[in-house]
């Protein structure tokens, strides 16, 4: 677990759009209230590299959110163009395996500019249900699949993982204290749980010994969105 952290450098904001001016406009607004941003694929469809670029001038960690599943030599190459972008955090899924998981780390081992990013392994999506898992003929509860996919990760060489707030005290107790979880699926109390299934509050996850909070709507679909940091800021704290 990552200790001695600020509450506000937990946090990372998903900015969930196509939107260039949006999302450089969130993140300037940002700067110094959170630890960082999320980019994911719905912006980095839209926009590339250099969209990415635009947003990482303000300064901000970026956690470079697109969960690659392919062929080992496949992700190892993503990862390794992803390098360019200078990412604190990248992700793949656990799902693809071990051989895959283990030639994604090996790649960010490559890093020759800054530093070396986190790499974590998406365990089960924070939208999905064992009724969702059992459609793709995954026969276990969220969390039996949540543990196993952690443990390959650590083995594998990951950094980390991301899961469920739901299964943190879980995973500490079968992979220790030293592999960063990163938990999204975060509603304050005052927002709407939207799409996500497994959720819980900022505080709660926290608590529970999450190191990363991903907050995306609760914060950019705010009126004011350093209002919406600073009233879950003063949650956690």
């Amino acid at each position: 677990m990552v200790e001695n952290l600020n509450p506000w450098d937990r946090i990372f904001v998903a900015l969930d759009t196509t939107d260039v001016g949006r999302a450089v406009e969130l993140a300037n607004g940002l700067k110094g209230s959170v630890g960082g941003v999320k980019v994911g694929k719905e912006f980095f469809t839209a926009n590339g590299p250099d969209g990415v670029h635009r947003i990482t001038e303000c300064g901000m960690p970026l956690f470079l959110d697109l969960k690659f599943h392919d062929i080992p030599n496949t992700v190892a190459s993503a990862i390794r163009a992803s390098l360019a972008l200078n990412p604190f955090m990248v992700n793949v899924h656990a799902s693809g395996g071990s051989r895959m998981m283990i030639a994604a780390s090996e790649a960010a081992n490559e890093a020759v500019t800054g530093r070396r990013p986190v790499v974590l392994g998406v365990t089960v999506l924070t939208s999905m249900a064992q009724s969702d898992l059992q459609e793709v003929g995954v026969n276990v509860e969220p969390l039996d699949q949540v543990l196993r996919l952690g443990r390959l990760a650590k083995s594998s060489g990951l950094d980390g993982v991301v899961c469920s707030a739901k299964e943190v005290v879980a995973l500490r107790e079968v992979i220790g204290q030293n592999f960063k979880l990163v938990v999204p699926g975060i509603r304050p109390t005052w927002a709407s749980a939207d799409d996500q299934r497994r959720v819980v509050t900022p505080k709660d996850a926290i608590d529970l010994g999450a190191d990363y909070l991903v907050i995306g709507r609760p914060i950019t679909g705010h009126k004011d969105p350093t209002e919406a940091v600073r009233l879950i800021v003063e949650e956690l704290s």
